[in-house]
């Protein structure tokens, strides 16, 4: 509506103006042909008056002339009475009469000059001037309002219609499900005791390919949607992980880590045929996406780490030379993942941590040098088999809602938002419609159970309320926990065995901290501590070579934190346990060791490589049991134990304050907040001894003499 307006005002204002102009020109001509007559009349009349008086001498000289003959002829004649009249009078009477006409016939040609007919008439320039052509006034155009636009209904994700595919996380592993766009219920599709992640649809809809640890190590598979059937397609001891099909279902590109270099590989869809190595790299070289026919039937997008930082190439499988990949991104403060082509391969959506945000991006391959779509906040995309919509991921603590997006980036399509009870990821989407029989059986039936159960004493019924637990078989300064967490960190530390492959957690710096200790330099008296709800495993670890444990540093919304990876047992480093680091650790030893004072000041920096080896990913394995990392204090970058890296947290949604009341009393916390309450003093008594008793003053004797 502002637009109409303006452009209605300002066609009016032209139009005014255009008026006003032409109005001026004219009135300015009109004005100099009145100039011009004026000038005129001015001449006539003073040329009349010149012959006028010319003529009134010669009358009056022949009138003189006349006079001295007659008074010559009076002498010599009788006088005779006669009467005549003056000729003088009658000349004069004749003048007046001209003038009149004369006056008349000026005023005739005024009129006639200043006619708006006589516009047309060219006027005479004098020498070098400009001649201006002098057009009639034109009528104003009176303008026409726009009509609205008619606006353009937003597509809708669920006219596409489709399946989507996708692993969810629940009680510490990941599980395959699918639903169709526009159901309710989501339908399971796995159901084993170890994870199944990284589902992709087959290009006709009919098999998901995906990744599993079933047989001990991580192996692809194929899933037929129908009947159910899984299909085993690789036989390594390492690690193999993120399927993805060529156009035509024949073969899956994937990731591998193989001799210590993570690559691409390509293996027949059916298994009918060794793999094929695509990517030489001595960086990791992972995510692939094979990019659609026709166009791009012969590329396939990854991620490398060769420049020291995640980004998006595509290579040709027509000419697999590495140097010679398209390069679609270039920004070394950002990683970009999970990269997914659009339908018709014009464009490549991925994900990346940008500014302390997860947002969906989406770029055209044929212009990399311009800049991305910014889609909307989220990880993992997808695209909707029509190309207009994007699916991916939003996180919310430990629950992921799927959203669907305009992929032009106007805007969220709010009626596509799938809330799920876990973490969720790698969502696919495909045009085919779910199998009325796995509809109709309900999916995969579910065999969940918790991870742990808190066995929790509440019989007391006055402040303390909960008792502290001891930790049996943990080595630390006091192994003791608030009996409302000690279950389940005794959980978390047997999935650690199991995961890594030794005991980590068996030895920690600090568990419980009594009142009377301080904290460290910088950091605040409230620690979760005090509470019996942390737990700290030793710090040094970072320092060992090689190192035990590596931090990934992540800032998300203005707060730094650490995302800790522990390295698997030496003697499971086969793939049996863990997998490969895909990121670039931080270096703590740099803080210390460098000779670059912007090091020091930054806290340390980014390594250029990724140690070789297989991890376990502690954050992740941590959070199942629901303890959360914490994040680093503002100082941390000058100050060492604001770093906090090594320190887990369970809260449970509970302030500081009410975490503290479940094991002290009131009178307890603010003696350990403010300090011991003085016992008051009694005011001091009147005193009883009786007030000094004035003495008289003395009389002087009389100054009167004897």
């Amino acid at each position: 509506m502002l637009v109409r307006a303006f452009r209605l005002t300002d066609k009016l204002t032209n139009a005014l103006l255009q008026a006003l102009i032409w109005g001026s020109q004219w009135l300015l001509r009109q004005l100099y042909l009145v100039r011009l007559s004026f000038v005129a009349l001015i001449l006539t009349l003073f040329a009349v008056l010149t012959r006028t008086a010319r003529a009134g001498r010669d009358v009056y000289s022949a009138t003189l002339s006349r006079r001295e003959v007659m008074a010559r002829r009076a002498e010599d004649l009788t006088p005779r009475t006669l009467v005549r009249e003056d000729p003088l009078k009658s000349q004069n009477r004749v003048l007046s009469l001209f003038t009149v006409v004369l006056l008349i016939a000026l005023i005739g040609i005024v009129l006639w000059t200043t006619n708006a007919n006589s516009g047309r008439v060219a006027i005479p320039t004098r020498a070098g001037e400009v001649v201006l052509p002098i057009l009639p006034t034109l009528p104003t155009a009176t303008p026409t309002l726009t009509p609205p636009p008619t606006a353009t209904p937003v597509p809708d994700p669920l006219r596409v219609g489709g399946s989507i595919v996708y692993a969810l996380r629940i009680n510490g592993r990941d599980n395959l499900f699918t639903m169709g766009i526009g159901q309710s219920q989501p339908l399971r599709l796995t159901n084993t005791p170890v994870d199944d992640r990284d589902p992709m649809w087959s290009p006709d809809g009919k098999r998901v390919a995906f990744t599993s640890r079933r047989d001990g190590n991580w192996e692809l598979y194929t899933l037929e949607i129908e009947s159910g059937a899984i299909t085993r397609l690789t036989f390594t001891p390492g690690y193999e992980a993120n399927p993805t099909w060529s156009p035509d279902g024949a073969f899956i590109a994937y990731e591998a880590y193989i001799n210590d270099n993570l690559d691409i590989y390509i293996v027949p869809s059916d298994a009918s045929a060794p793999p094929s190595r695509l990517t030489y790299n001595p960086a990791p070289d992972f995510s692939p996406a094979w990019g659609p026919a026709p166009s791009r039937l012969r590329n396939i997008a990854y991620v490398s780490l060769r420049d020291a930082n995640a980004e998006i190439y595509v290579i040709s499988l027509d000419r697999p030379i590495e140097d010679e990949a398209l390069r679609l991104t270039n920004t070394p403060d950002i990683d970009e993942d999970h990269p997914a082509w659009s339908p018709d391969g014009e464009n490549i959506a991925y994900s990346a941590l940008a500014r302390g945000i997860e947002l969906v991006f989406s770029r055209s391959v044929n212009n990399p040098a311009s800049d991305p779509v910014t889609v909307g906040r989220g990880r993992e995309p997808t695209w909707s088999p029509d190309g207009r919509s994007l699916l991916f991921g939003l996180d919310a603590g430990n629950q992921t809602t799927l959203v669907g997006a305009l992929s032009s980036g106007i805007g969220v399509a709010s009626s596509l938002a799938i809330s799920l009870p876990g973490r969720a990821g790698q969502p696919s989407w495909t045009a085919a419609l779910l199998p009325q029989s796995l509809i109709d059986s309900g999916g995969v039936k579910s065999a969940e159970s918790p991870l742990y159960t808190e066995s929790v004493d509440t019989t007391r019924v006055n402040p303390p309320f909960y008792l502290f637990r001891r930790l049996n078989g943990i080595t630390a300064p006091l192994p003791v926990l608030s009996d409302r967490v000690d279950d389940s960190f005794m959980s978390l530390r047997e999935a650690a065995v199991q995961k890594i492959g030794y005991d980590f957690l068996g030895t920690l710096a600090d568990t419980l901290w009594t009142r009377d200790r301080l904290p460290e330099p910088g950091q605040s008296r409230q620690s979760w501590h005090y509470a019996g709800r942390a737990f700290a495993f030793d710090r040094n670890l970072i320092f060992n070579n090689p190192a035990p444990i590596e931090i990934i540093r992540e800032d998300i919304e203005g707060y730094t934190y650490w995302r800790v990876y522990v390295r698997v047992e030496g003697a499971f480093q086969d793939g049996r346990l863990g997998e490969p680091l895909k990121r670039i650790p931080w270096d703590m030893v740099s803080r210390t060791q460098s000779s670059d004072p912007q090091v020091f000041e930054a806290g340390g920096q980014r390594r250029t490589t990724v140690p070789k080896g297989y991890y376990v990913d502690f954050t992740l394995l941590a959070a199942d049991f629901g303890w959360e990392r914490i994040p680093a204090d503002p100082q941390w970058r000058s100050n060492f134990p604001s770093i906090l890296y090594w320190e887990f947290d369970k809260r449970e949604s509970l302030t500081w304050a009410e975490a503290m009341f479940e094991l002290y009393t009131q009178t307890e916390i603010d003696a350990f907040l403010f300090g011991p309450t003085p016992a008051p003093t009694r005011p001091p008594l009147p005193s009883l001894t009786a007030p000094a008793q004035r003495s008289p003053t003395p009389i002087p004797p009389d100054g009167g003499g004897s």
